[in-house]
C-alpha cells in the first residue's frame, strides 16, 4: 500500500471521538484502501489488539441480501467486551437501512466507526435523522497530481514534472492504473470498466432505468463539454436535433444520478458583483479526467478542459467551495472559498498572443480584492508576476503548498 496521508492523517485526527466517520467518492478511489491504512495505523501506532478491529465488506456475495437486522446482530456479536471495538464497515449502501444500525452501535456501544459507500445514498436524508452531529463525512478523490507522482516513482523513474502533467492528465488517477506500468490501452479497459460498474450497479440497477441508451446519450454529451457551461434544455435540445426526444425533468433527473454516483461534480456560477450563487448555465467536471478518454476515445484538442478539471478537482481537494466567477460578460474560471481564504484562477493551455493574455489577466484585474489570483498556464512562459497577478505552471500550481 502506498500512503495517502492527505486523507489518512486527516482522518485519524478524529480517532476516539464519537463521531461516526463517512468516507464516500467516486468507486475504486482508494476508499477500501485508505480503511486498511487506517487499521495499520491503529495496530502499529496505537497498539491496538487485532480482536478489537473488526472489518467487514458489505458489496461481498456473502452478505448479498443481508438485512439490516442481520448486519445489526453480526455485528453486535463481534464487539469486544470491556474494550472499545474498532467498526470498519465498507460499502455500506448495499444495506438498506444501514444509518440505523449504525447510530444504534454508535449510540449503545464503546465503538468508534468508520463507513464507506460509493454513492450519495451515503449522504442522504436518512442520515441527517439518525446522525445528526454525530458525523463528519470525508469525500475521496482520485489521486492527485503529487500522489500520481509517488505512485509512479515506485515502479520506475520520472520524467520531468511538466511532462509529467501530460500523462497524469491522459491516463487519469485512478489508484489501481498506477501501481505498476500499464499502457495507455490497458489504462481504459479498466477505468471503462469502473465507468461501466457504476453506471450499472450505481444507477441503472438502483433506479431502474429502463432506457439505458437515453442515459448514456446525456453522459456523452456531458463528457463531451467538460468545462462548457450548459443546462439540462442544451443536452434536450441536441438530443431532438440527433432525433432522440428527452424533456428536461429526464435530463435533470439522470444528471442528478450521475453526480450522486459521484461521476460527475456540478460547479455552479458566482456573479462576484451581486454576491450571489446563479441557477443558470452550471459547468460539470468529471470524477477523473480518464474517464472521458475511456469512454470518448483521448483527443488532443479536450486537453485544455482536461486541464480546467484538473484544477477543479485540485482545489475541491484542499477544502475549497468552487464556483464559476462571472464579472459583468466576463468569465473566472474559478473562484475557490474555504473558511475566510479565497482566490481566484483562470487556466489555459498556452498564451499565444497579446490579445489572449490582455483577456486572460485584465478579467482578474477587475476584481477589487486583495485575495490571490492566478494564471495557470502549460508553457515555457508560465512564471512571474503581472499587476499582483501570480503566473505558474499548471504543473507547479498542483505541486504547490501556498494556497
Amino acid at each position: 500500500m502506498i500512503y495517502r496521508p492527505l486523507y489518512v492523517d486527516k482522518i485519524m485526527a478524529y480517532t476516539d471521538t464519537p463521531f461516526v466517520k463517512i468516507l464516500t467518492g467516486v468507486r475504486r478511489c482508494g476508499k477500501s484502501t485508505i480503511l486498511k491504512m487506517i487499521m495499520e495505523k491503529l495496530r502499529e501506532e496505537r497498539n491496538i489488539s487485532e480482536n478489537q478491529i473488526v472489518s467487514y465488506r458489505f458489496d461481498s456475495m456473502e452478505y448479498d441480501n443481508m438485512t439490516a437486522k442481520e448486519m445489526y446482530t453480526e455485528l453486535k456479536g463481534r464487539l469486544c467486551q470491556g474494550k472499545k471495538t474498532y467498526l470498519f464497515l465498507d460499502e455500506m449502501q448495499e444495506i438498506k437501512g444501514w444509518e440505523k444500525v449504525v447510530n444504534t452501535l454508535a449510540s449503545d456501544y464503546d465503538v468508534d466507526l468508520y463507513v464507506t459507500g460509493s454513492n450519495s445514498r451515503m449522504m442522504s436524508s436518512e442520515i441527517s435523522t439518525y446522525l445528526t452531529g454525530r458525523y463528519i463525512a470525508f469525500h475521496i478523490y482520485t489521486l492527485s497530481f503529487a500522489e500520481y507522482l509517488t505512485f509512479k516513482s515506485q515502479y520506475t523513474s520520472l520524467e520531468n514534472r511538466k511532462e509529467e502533467l501530460a500523462n497524469y492528465i491522459r491516463l487519469g488517477g485512478f489508484p489501481a492504473i498506477h501501481l505498476q506500468a500499464y499502457d495507455q490501452e490497458e489504462v481504459y479497459t479498466i477505468v471503462r470498466d469502473i465507468y461501466h460498474s457504476t453506471i450499472f450497479s450505481d444507477i441503472v440497477k438502483r433506479s431502474q432505468i429502463r432506457k439505458i441508451d437515453q442515459l448514456e446519450r446525456v453522459v456523452k454529451y456531458t463528457f463531451n463539454n467538460v468545462g462548457n457551461t450548459f443546462s439540462a434544455k442544451s443536452i434536450s435540445d441536441y438530443l431532438k436535433a440527433e432525433r432522440r426526444s428527452l424533456d428536461n425533468e429526464t435530463v435533470y433527473s439522470y444528471l442528478d444520478k450521475l453526480q450522486k454516483a459521484y461521476l460527475l461534480h456540478r460547479c455552479s456560477r458566482y456573479d462576484l458583483q451581486g454576491k450571489e450563487i446563479l441557477k443558470t448555465q452550471e459547468k460539470f467536471y468529471l470524477a477523473d479526467t480518464s474517464l472521458r478518454y475511456s469512454v470518448l476515445g483521448y483527443q488532443s484538442d479536450t486537453v485544455a478542459a482536461a486541464l480546467e478539471n484538473v484544477v477543479y478537482l485540485e482545489l475541491c481537494r484542499r477544502g475549497y467551495r468552487v464556483y464559476i466567477g462571472k464579472i459583468g460578460d466576463a468569465e473566472i474560471d474559478f473562484v475557490a472559498e474555504r473558511r475566510n481564504e479565497k482566490l481566484y484562477v483562470q487556466v489555459t493551455q498556452q498564451i499565444s498572443s497579446e490579445k489572449t493574455e490582455k483577456r486572460e489577466y485584465e478579467r482578474l484585474l477587475e476584481i477589487r480584492d486583495n485575495y490571490p489570483k492566478y494564471v495557470l498556464r502549460t508553457d515555457e512562459f508560465a512564471s512571474g508576476n503581472y499587476k499582483g497577478i501570480k503566473t505558474m505552471h499548471v504543473a507547479d500550481f498542483l505541486l504547490s503548498e501556498d494556497f
